[in-house]
C-alpha cells in the first residue's frame, strides 16, 4: 500500500464501492477515519438503507475512492442520488478499474483509492460502522480532496431565483415552480419528496 494514499483519504467525500455476485454498486459517504496503524485499519460509516451496505455486510470487502474538487455534479448524481436497486450505476461510466480484490473503484475525479477487508461491524442504529484492514491503496492524482462544504458551495447547482413562486430541492438543487409543491411530488432529478423542498422565490 502506498502510504500517501492513506493520507489522501483522511478527509472529504468518498465513492464507496462493493460487489455481490455479478452486481457492482456504489454510494457516496463522508465518514472515513484511520483507527489503527499496525495493521492499518480504517472505519467507515454507511447508512443501512443502502444496497452497498447490504453488499459489504454479505461479502466483507469494499473499495473507497477519495473525491477531489475537480469532480462534477454528474458524479454525485450517479452515486449519491439514485438507488442501486433500480439502476446500474456504472453503466456507460468508463472511469473505473478493478483492484486486486475484484471490486471496482472510481479512477477519475478522485485522488486515491483504498481496499478494505472488514474485521468488525458495529451497529449505530441507522448506520453501521465497518472497521476494516486496509489491504491495498494507491495514489491516483494530485487533486485536492472535496469536502461537503466545498460540494455545497462550488459543485451543487445553485437555486434559480425568479419572480415566480419557486421551490428548490435541498438534495440536488432542482427548482420546482408553482404555488405549492404537491404532496405526492417526487423530484425528477433525485426522486426525493416534497419534504426536501424549500421556498426560494416568489
Amino acid at each position: 500500500m502506498d502510504p500517501k494514499a492513506l493520507f489522501n483519504i483522511t478527509y472529504g467525500l468518498y465513492v464507496l464501492t462493493a460487489r455481490e455476485g455479478e452486481k457492482d454498486n456504489g454510494c457516496i459517504i463522508n465518514t472515513v477515519m484511520q483507527v489503527a496503524n499496525d495493521p492499518v485499519r480504517i472505519a467507515i460509516s454507511v447508512i443501512k438503507q443502502n444496497k452497498t451496505h447490504e453488499m459489504i455486510q454479505k461479502t466483507g470487502v469494499f473499495n473507497l475512492s477519495a473525491i477531489t474538487t475537480e469532480a462534477d455534479f454528474a458524479l454525485f448524481q450517479r452515486f449519491g442520488m439514485q438507488s442501486g436497486r433500480d439502476v446500474d450505476k456504472f453503466a456507460g461510466f468508463d472511469a473505473v478499474a478493478r483492484s486486486d480484490n475484484g471490486l471496482l473503484y472510481v479512477t477519475r475525479m478522485t485522488n486515491a483509492f483504498l481496499s478494505g477487508k472488514v474485521v468488525q461491524a458495529v451497529d449505530l442504529g441507522t448506520h453501521t460502522m465497518f472497521i476494516a484492514e486496509v489491504v491495498d491503496g494507491e495514489v491516483l492524482s494530485g487533486g485536492w480532496g472535496c469536502t461537503y462544504t466545498y460540494y455545497q458551495a462550488d459543485i451543487k447547482p445553485k437555486p434559480v431565483h425568479t419572480a415566480k413562486r419557486s421551490w428548490v430541492c435541498t438534495i440536488c438543487g432542482y427548482v420546482y415552480e408553482g404555488d405549492e409543491v404537491p404532496d405526492d411530488y417526487l423530484c425528477p432529478r433525485c426522486n426525493h419528496g416534497k419534504e426536501d423542498f424549500e421556498l426560494v422565490g416568489g
